[in-house]
């Protein structure tokens, strides 16, 4: 099993990486010094040229306030990028693995969004993330997962910022009235690596092509995630404080409501993902094991 992957030093990558290691897949992971996003044809050319069963996207443009400045260059990472991808998978019949965001939605529903929910992006980076939704998904093998608040032990993330904080700082105000679904980077690596067979044999029309949401169980808001990750670190001394999310301005809009109903994935697929606590416990440990420098 071979895979061709977009992506190298974000979460989701850097796990997909680590797992296969441990793993029987083959795995090829392009950075941004192997090929520029913004160059579609050299994307659409390393496509045509990989010895690889499936590809799949971890790269994009995922700094949210900054793409409020930088329209283009999200568009092109997040849009035009994944256009590429998909018309290059089509000419070969190989599946393409796109990653998305609950961010494509305005946060309004009073319940979980499930995936025939109409997007309605409140910002940049979530309309271009739509859009390279659209294109991945009019290819007739393209899978997009969307994912939400991802952590890991990898590199930058919401638990390594509130562990040094907490070390930094007597008190933390966090939004206490934003709520989504933590997604362990492990986890879906582990879920794509072990269901990439499927994908690179199923036919046009197969059940598991689509999209479909994948978040660790549970919701949670950002306060009780700070809470979860800094109640496991001795050293903290910071106390954290709920606040309002109209108190902590950002350029980019976000969802008050970004939970993600992931029933159809545990239909499709018999995967069911474990609650977030533990495993956001779990790569708190490792990031404290290795620590925060690392």
């Amino acid at each position: 099993m071979k895979i061709l992957q977009f992506g190298q030093t974000g979460q989701v990558s850097r796990a997909m990486i680590a797992e296969a290691t441990a793993g029987t897949v083959t795995l090829v992971a392009l950075s941004r010094q192997d090929v520029d996003l913004t160059d579609t044809a050299a994307i659409r050319q390393i496509i045509a040229e990989a010895d690889c069963d499936l590809v799949v996207n971890c790269a994009g443009f995922t700094l949210v306030d900054r793409a409020e400045a930088e329209p283009e260059a999200a568009m092109a990472a997040n849009a035009a990028a994944p256009a590429a991808m998909a018309l290059a998978c089509s000419r070969r019949d190989l599946p393409l693995v796109h990653l998305s965001t609950d961010c494509v939605f305005d946060g309004r529903l009073d319940r979980p969004y499930r995936e025939t929910d109409d997007p309605r992006p409140l910002s940049v980076y979530g309309r271009s993330k739509l859009e390279g939704e659209t294109a991945v998904l009019a290819w007739e093998k393209g899978v997009v997962l969307r994912i939400s608040w991802v952590f890991s032990r990898f590199g930058r993330n919401f638990i390594r910022t509130m562990l040094e904080l907490g070390r930094a700082r007597d008190v933390l105000n966090i939004v206490a009235d934003q709520y989504g679904n933590p997604t362990d980077a492990t986890a879906l690596a582990q879920f794509i690596l072990t269901t990439a067979p499927r994908w690179a044999s199923a036919p046009a029309g197969d059940p598991g092509f689509g999209c479909f949401h994948f978040t660790n169980q549970g919701s949670t808001s950002r306060h009780a995630l700070a809470e979860a990750a800094l109640a496991r670190d001795p050293q903290t001394r910071a106390r954290v404080l709920p606040i309002l999310k109209r108190d902590y301005p950002e350029p980019a809009a976000r969802p008050l409501n970004g939970r993600l109903d992931c029933t159809r994935l545990t239909d499709v697929f018999g995967w069911t993902p474990s609650p977030w606590r533990p495993a956001v416990e779990q790569a708190t440990d490792w990031i404290l094991a290795e620590g925060l420098d690392s």
